[in-house]
């Protein structure tokens, strides 16, 4: 059975970042608590690997005095800026593992909030990475929207310039449907594509991949958005597509008449759990 792994699955600059501030500072601190605000990642492996050293993610929403101070991550996904400032007058030390590419996005939002601009996100409203950059607006229109018809739907009746930003994690190819529908409504826009390039090439490469595959592997996490996101283009492309977390969730039964398996892994997939799914595929 011939395999191919697409070159850009597994761990984003971001995320492997965020992987690493965290061993730093275990290696750095190893008589101080140690949390993470939510996961680090969107991945329940390298979360409970985190657990098993003593780096306890803080729940969300959950009274902070529960806690004993100590050392606070955020994550990769970042966090609304009164949450930050919550954590530190609650007397943690806060480490900032955020993706510069959605720190990007906080700034953008913030001086365009402050300029007056109306902010329309286009992502999910209810992924982490989304709550946060709404935390950043300076006034309270701002509006995420997630499908084509709330791009179709939305109005405005005020007199403000809107500013367009996206999840990093967005489908690009969404993301310039829903802005085209917003621009024929005739409002003042500017829209700025902070989709990550890398999740841009990793959309490309998995159609292609599996377009050209008798059965497409997706691995990542079940929280994981940009993993979803995959899946979704490569079923496009493939019938036999399946979205697993590590090798004990494939079925080696169905591959019995595969003659050439892809694969393709969300930006919060290791490369251990890649290259075992990989190993199981070959067997």
């Amino acid at each position: 059975m011939k395999v191919k792994v697409a070159k850009s699955a597994g761990f984003c600059f971001g995320v492997k970042r965020a992987v690493d501030i965290v061993k730093d500072e275990i290696a750095k601190n190893p008589n101080k608590p140690i949390y993470t605000y939510g996961p680090i990642i969107h991945n329940e492996e390298v979360v409970e690997d985190f657990k098993r050293q003593g780096v306890y993610p803080i729940e969300e929403g959950k009274d902070i005095s529960c806690y004993e101070p100590g050392i606070v991550i955020i994550r990769s996904h970042g966090v609304a800026r009164n949450v930050q400032k919550m954590l530190e007058d609650a007397g943690f030390e806060v480490v900032d593992a955020s993706c510069p590419f959605v720190k990007k996005i906080h700034r953008i939002v913030e001086e365009k909030s402050k300029e007056g601009y109306y902010i329309i996100i286009i992502g999910n409203p209810t992924h982490p990475e989304v709550e946060g950059i709404v935390g950043w607006s300076e006034t309270e229109d701002v509006k995420v929207i997630s499908n084509i018809e709330q791009a179709r739907d939305f109005e405005y009746h005020g007199h403000k310039k809107i500013c367009i930003v996206s999840q990093t994690t967005f489908n690009y190819k969404k993301f310039q449907e829903f802005v085209e529908i917003i621009e024929q409504k005739g409002y003042d826009i500017i829209a700025v594509n902070t989709i990550c390039n890398a999740t841009f090439e990793r959309q490309k490469e998995a159609k292609e991949l599996s377009a050209s595959v008798d059965m497409m592997l997706v691995i990542g996490g079940k929280t994981s958005s940009n993993t979803q996101k995959l899946y979704e283009i490569c079923c496009k492309e493939c019938d036999k597509t399946y979205f697993i977390q590590t090798k004990e969730d494939l079925d080696l039964s169905i591959m019995q008449s595969i003659n050439y398996v892809g694969i393709t892994a969300g930006a919060s997939t290791p490369n251990n759990i890649i290259e075992e799914v990989q190993k199981q595929c070959q067997k």
